[in-house]
């Protein structure tokens, strides 16, 4: 069970650090997308999702 939740979670930021390269994202705070853990990720998509929508 360890193992599937740990590939998911894996997954999940591979999908979110692709959509984030594809926004022109490649950093965290000076960090590169792979060194960032899943929160970091998944709050920094919602901030360019929102700022996005916000803009168009």
């Amino acid at each position: 069970m360890k193992d599937f939740l740990q590939d998911a979670v894996q997954r999940e930021r591979q999908i979110l650090i692709e959509k984030l390269i594809k926004s022109g994202v490649f950093k965290i705070k000076n960090k590169h997308l792979y060194e960032g853990s899943l929160s970091e990720l998944k709050d920094l998509y919602k901030e360019i999702r929102d700022y996005e929508a916000v803009t168009s």
